[in-house]
C-alpha cells in the first residue's frame, strides 16, 4: 500500500471523542519503548508522525491517525512503565478497556514485542486480554536487525510459545531500522481493510 496520506485526527479519551465515520480500525498496543514509533513512522515512511521519545510512558491518549482516508491506525498508551503514577496507570487502563471492549470498528491489534528478549508478563497480560475480548491479533517481532540471521527462527518460536499465541493470529518479524517485514505488514493490513 502506497501511503499519501497520514494524519492525526483527534487524541481521544473516551468513546464520546472517538470518530464515528465508521472505517476500519488497527489498534497498536507495546510496551512502552518497545518502539511502537519508530514502527508507525517507517510503515507509514514518514519521519515523526507518531513521536518517538526517549521518554517511556509519553503516549496517554488514544491516538487516531486516518490513512489514505482508508482506515485508522490507533496508538494506544505503551504499559508496563513503572513511573507511571498507579492512579495514572488506572485511568490509562479503564480508556483501553473502553476501547477494546467495545470499538466494533477495531479490525485487529498490531501487538509489539522485542524480539531479542521473550515476551514479558505485560506482554502476556496483554494478548490474554486481547483474546478475551475476541480481538484478532498481530505480533510484531521487531529489532530484528538486532539479531543474528540464524537466529530469527529461535527467537520467534520463543514469542509464539511464551505468548501461547492462537493458531489463527499471524507473527511477523519486523526492523525499523532495515524496514524488513514491511511489505509482509502491508499485505496483512491490506487484508483486514479490504474484509
Amino acid at each position: 500500500m502506497k501511503v499519501n496520506k497520514a494524519e492525526i485526527i483527534i487524541s481521544a479519551v473516551s468513546q464520546k471523542q472517538y470518530p464515528m465515520d465508521g472505517m476500519p480500525e488497527i489498534a497498536l498496543a507495546g510496551r512502552s519503548n518497545v518502539g511502537k514509533s519508530s514502527f508507525i513512522n517507517k510503515l507509514l515512511n514518514r519521519k515523526n508522525l507518531a513521536r518517538t521519545s526517549s521518554k517511556p510512558g509519553k503516549t496517554q491518549t488514544l491516538n487516531f491517525y486516518t490513512i489514505n482516508d482508508l482506515f485508522y491506525f490507533v496508538d494506544v498508551p505503551g504499559y508496563g512503565y513503572a513511573k507511571v503514577s498507579k492512579k495514572e496507570r488506572e485511568k490509562w487502563g479503564k480508556m483501553m478497556e473502553e476501547y477494546f471492549s467495545l470499538r466494533e470498528t477495531l479490525k485487529v491489534t498490531v501487538l509489539i514485542t522485542d524480539i531479542r528478549h521473550k515476551p514479558t508478563e505485560d506482554d502476556v497480560m496483554m494478548y490474554n486480554f486481547l483474546k478475551h475480548y475476541d480481538i484478532p491479533v498481530l505480533v510484531i517481532a521487531t529489532k530484528l536487525d538486532k539479531i543474528p540471521k540464524n537466529k530469527k527462527g529461535a527467537h520467534l518460536t520463543r514469542v509464539i510459545n511464551t505468548l501461547d499465541m492462537d493458531s489463527n493470529d499471524t507473527i511477523i518479524p519486523f526492523s525499523s531500522e532495515t524496514g524488513e517485514g514491511k511489505e509482509a505488514v502491508w499485505h496483512f493490513i491490506d487484508q483486514i481493510v479490504k474484509k
